[in-house]
């Protein structure tokens, strides 16, 4: 994945999980949280063609392209802070959104930065 600067990382970026483990690795050392924040407004086209859609009814396309373009970027950033703290891994990961100004959302996605290793099979 390239980050959103467009250039390639140095290192690896982490491996991400909801969850607390990764099945056959051990977590050797925790970084902590790290979280990528976007904040966003609709374009006028956006914003236009959804509030078309608010009076007919349906899924409003131009809103879901935008929440999921919202979404990759927050998450690319809190990837590259991971990978600035040298974590190979992160868990637990979440999503939150809020409105922080009229037409103005926020995107949060974190999660805990952590190195992991392979755990040796017998």
């Amino acid at each position: 994945m390239t980050p959103p600067t467009g250039r390639k990382p140095a290192a690896p970026l982490p491996i991400v999980t909801t969850g607390i483990a990764f099945d056959g690795y051990r977590i050797v050392k925790y970084h902590g949280v790290v979280r990528g924040i976007i904040v966003r407004s609709p374009t006028i086209v956006q914003g236009f063609l959804g509030g078309i859609m608010t009076v007919f009814g349906g899924r409003i396309g131009s809103y879901e392209k935008m929440c999921e373009q919202t979404r990759n970027a927050a998450f690319d950033h809190m990837l590259q802070q991971a990978a600035v703290l040298g974590a190979n891994g992160i868990i637990g990961i979440g999503y939150d959104a809020s409105e922080v100004a009229r037409n103005a959302y926020e995107v949060l996605c974190y999660g805990t930065a952590v190195t992991i290793e392979r755990v040796a099979t017998a």
